[in-house]
């Protein structure tokens, strides 16, 4: 039999039970819809944190105080501010892949204007920090190295704070008090959003570090340092040359534990980035039971067809039809089934994409690719589950056939 004349016949055989071909692919569809849907929104997930990781800027590495142990007690990352200042220095001048670096402090601090008042992060920086973060300004402009030299109380503050203390006036030129200390704003920075672990990075005023070691915490000591690599290539180079660089100043040899922490950028995405793969993993598959459940669906309804049709059956094989014809002819019908029931799947997935990003604010990212995996998975559906009710039916005995009622 020609391949389009069976094509023909499934679809005929299928138009006589409208209804239950309806329902049979009711279970395909929304298992597709299902699985692009979960999908997209894991991706979606992935795209965000991936954003959120790229706003820290390009090819940033990161320094942290480590772990130290004074008498018996031990202390994780950021226990004890074991960095330097001169270690930042040493790092910038010593270290071929560095282009820029920044020593980084931070203390939650009140700051005032006028009647109106913020509980937000200080953060002492050095003039190139905004060059690292690859952060640009709204208005104003960005201390320099002769504010950092000079301990200047001079301050850019983010959106958030401008918000708190100004509503929509423009803070440039203004006073502000961080802590007891009065800072001259000259600049306001762009607004950046929600950081990888979800802290607004818009919440933030930026001064001096020498401003806010001196003339607010009182001390002499960093909890960490930013540094920029020159280029993507040479990141892990970088990192190593600046773990072995601080090993030397803090006089760490052998085995003894770093009281530092170096970390790349690439080493949170790849964290962040597998976190979000593995739900991806784990939605989807939950969602893909729901195509088993509609294959399971195709082959019972499948198996009751072959029974109806046991005398349909055994006309055709009396008249000459092979029992190959009769096997392609349901598993057709089957395929035709899954794919039917994939198409309108997809559409309703793609849909159900946008109004989970509309309604409740999820970002969602549907890929073609992910489209034609969920047809294709819809497809073989059709065809494992359909092929062994076809089987039977090419398997019967045109006798036996003949003779049902």
């Amino acid at each position: 039999m020609k391949p389009l004349a069976t094509v023909r016949i499934a679809g005929r055989a299928l138009r006589r039970n409208k209804l239950r071909s309806l329902l049979t692919m009711l279970g395909i569809v929304i298992g597709v819809a299902a699985v692009i849907t979960t999908v997209s929104i894991g991706a979606g997930a992935r795209a965000q944190v991936q954003a959120q990781i790229d706003s820290l800027g390009r090819n940033v590495i990161l320094i942290f105080s480590g772990s130290v142990s004074r008498g018996g007690a031990r202390g994780g990352m950021g226990s004890a501010a074991t960095l330097t200042v001169e270690d930042a220095v040493a790092i910038g001048r010593e270290v071929p892949g560095v282009a820029a670096v920044s020593p980084d402090q931070r203390v939650p601090v009140q700051v005032i204007f006028g009647n109106q008042n913020w509980y937000t992060m200080a953060m002492g920086e050095g003039g190139n920090y905004l060059q690292i973060r690859q952060w640009p300004l709204s208005r104003g402009d960005m201390f320099g190295d002769q504010h950092v030299r000079a301990s200047a109380k001079v301050a850019v503050i983010g959106q958030t704070v401008t918000e708190q203390l100004f509503g929509e006036g423009d803070p440039v030129g203004q006073t502000i008090r961080v802590g007891n200390v009065p800072f001259l704003v000259i600049g306001e920075l762009a607004a950046k959003g929600n950081s990888v672990r979800g802290e607004d990075q818009d919440d933030i005023v930026l001064i001096p570090y020498t401003s806010l070691m001196r003339r607010i915490q009182g001390t002499t000591n960093l909890r960490g340092i930013i540094a920029q690599a020159e280029d993507t290539g040479q990141l892990s180079a970088t990192q190593e040359q600046i773990t072995s660089l601080m090993r030397q100043r803090h006089r760490i040899s052998g085995t003894k534990e770093d009281d530092f922490t170096v970390r790349t950028q690439e080493e949170i995405a790849q964290t962040a980035g597998e976190t979000s793969r593995i739900m991806t993993v784990l939605l989807g598959a939950i969602a893909s039971v729901s195509l088993v459940v509609g294959g399971i669906g195709i082959m019972n309804i499948m198996l009751v067809s072959v029974t109806e049709r046991t005398r349909e059956i055994g006309i055709r094989m009396a008249v000459g039809a092979k029992g190959h014809a009769i096997l392609l002819q349901f598993l057709v019908e089957a395929i035709t089934l899954s794919i039917i029931g994939g198409v309108l799947g997809i559409a309703l997935g793609v849909a159900s994409s946008k109004l989970v990003a509309i309604r409740m604010g999820w970002p969602t990212l549907t890929s073609f690719s992910s489209a034609v995996i969920a047809f294709l998975f819809s497809a073989a559906v059709g065809v494992f589950f359909g092929f062994y009710p076809a089987r039977k039916a090419s398997l019967m005995d045109p006798i036996e056939a003949l003779r049902y009622e």
